[in-house]
């Protein structure tokens, strides 16, 4: 419904149905045969032809020994593909070919438009009506009996119009065969941007992998170092706290004897204190010289064997970087020899020998 009434509003509704009818490379009303393309728009057979021989210089006919070839729309740019058969492969578009009919059978039943025609700017009253071949510009007659061009070769300007439309024709095609020829390109480009951007991604996916793995070496490699230090002041520790122990114990049986002594000292009674006295001297002695206990070694506490010396292991992972392969196939090479030069001596002394 809304296209019906869109089209009984216009108000010259041929008008609008000719400017659909136009092809987009010649810039004229279809001419029959009209192929239409995959993504639904039409073209000129020829005009189709032209800019596909355009974009593939190599396939010459339908009978040619190349197999299909590609060209892009010129109105949506979608790439059409095609068979050995080129633009003859291509589907008519009979009912665009019927409208073609009925519009050029109505027109030629209308009255002709008085068209506005272009008026010499020498000679206001004539109509610029032939083209001057030498000047390369359209001009009037008077111009060429009595103006600027009476020497200059001139020619009908229908002649020079069908000349140059064709000419203009040709160039459009070529026009879009290399439009086609650079989007190829950008496409190409396109692709090897996103290689890049994918093989970057997998060698930093890689690299990561590799130094997360470094890392978790690192990381085991210091906890067994760690636990083995823990082990030796583990061990240590415990050594120092059992002579602390041992020697708490002696200190502590010492005060006790101190304090007897100190009470048998304030005895008054002498029989008393020659009948205890005796065995608490035998006793202090014999603790005396029970007291000699273990002690640490100089140096006991120092933990400097725990020391690393990882100098030459920071220079070398300083020096890290990507290989090119180059030295480890030299090193092949060198391999090699080495050992021909081996067998070759090894034959001589053979040799010699015999």
């Amino acid at each position: 419904m809304d296209y019906q009434s869109s089209i009984i509003g216009d108000s010259n509704p041929m008008d609008n149905l000719e400017k659909q009818l136009i092809c987009p490379i010649c810039l004229e009303m279809f001419t029959k045969p009209v192929v239409i393309l995959p993504c639904q728009h039409n073209l000129c057979r020829k005009c189709a032809n032209d800019v596909f021989q355009a974009g593939n210089p190599y396939w010459q006919s339908r009978t040619s020994s190349i197999s299909g070839g590609r060209f892009r729309c010129p109105s949506c740019r979608h790439e059409v593909l095609l068979d050995r058969h080129g633009v003859y492969g291509l589907q008519r578009n009979l009912l665009v070919e019927n409208i073609i009919d009925v519009y050029k059978q109505d027109y030629s039943s209308r009255p002709l438009k008085k068209e506005k025609h272009p008026m010499c700017k020498e000679h206001e009253d004539e109509k610029i009506n032939i083209y001057c071949m030498t000047c390369g510009i359209p001009t009037c007659s008077m111009c060429k009996v009595f103006g600027a061009h009476k020497d200059c070769e001139v020619a009908p300007l229908q002649n020079v119009y069908q000349g140059q439309k064709t000419e203009l024709s040709g160039c459009i095609a070529m026009l879009m065969a290399g439009n086609d020829r650079v989007q190829t390109i950008i496409s190409q480009l396109e692709e090897s941007c996103k290689a890049v951007e994918d093989n970057s991604r997998q060698k930093k996916e890689a690299l990561q992998r590799t130094f997360d793995t470094l890392g978790e070496i690192l990381e085991e490699k210091k906890n067994d170092l760690l636990q083995r230090i823990a082990k030796e002041q583990e061990d240590k520790t415990g050594f120092v706290q059992s002579l602390i122990q041992q020697y708490r114990e002696q200190l502590e049986t010492s005060s006790k004897l101190v304090e007897k002594a100190i009470e048998a000292m304030d005895e008054t009674v002498v029989a008393a204190f020659l009948m205890n006295t005796k065995q608490l001297i035998k006793t202090i002695l014999d603790a005396s010289k029970g007291c000699q206990l273990e002690k640490t070694e100089p140096g006991f506490e120092n933990m400097d064997y725990f020391t690393l010396d990882l100098d030459h292991i920071v220079a070398d992972l300083r020096t890290i970087d990507f290989g090119t392969g180059d030295e480890d196939e030299e090193e092949d090479v060198d391999e090699e020899d080495n050992d021909t030069e081996d067998r070759e001596s090894t034959e001589g002394r053979t040799e010699g020998q015999l």
